[in-house]
């Protein structure tokens, strides 16, 4: 019974670490997606990184995301 404890032992490790695997990738693809959106925000709102502090990135997202909702309120 000893072997079987095992060997489902380290079954279960390949399976963690698959899942571990996975779940990173699922991070770097959100993280890949969301700087591509940003980037093509700031690009077409031409503006400038330089010019864009913490604050105004806080209220350009929250005028943003009210203009998203209102506009699938709208549809």
């Amino acid at each position: 019974m000893i072997g079987g404890i095992v060997m489902s032992q380290s079954n279960l490790e390949k399976q963690e670490a698959r899942l571990k695997a996975l779940n990173q990738k699922i991070k770097d693809e959100k993280n890949r997606i969301e700087q591509r959106l940003g980037k093509q925000i700031i690009s077409q709102a031409n503006l400038e990184y330089a010019n864009l502090s913490n604050d105004q990135i806080k209220l350009l997202t929250q005028q943003f995301s009210e203009f998203l909702k209102e506009k699938s309120v709208d549809h």
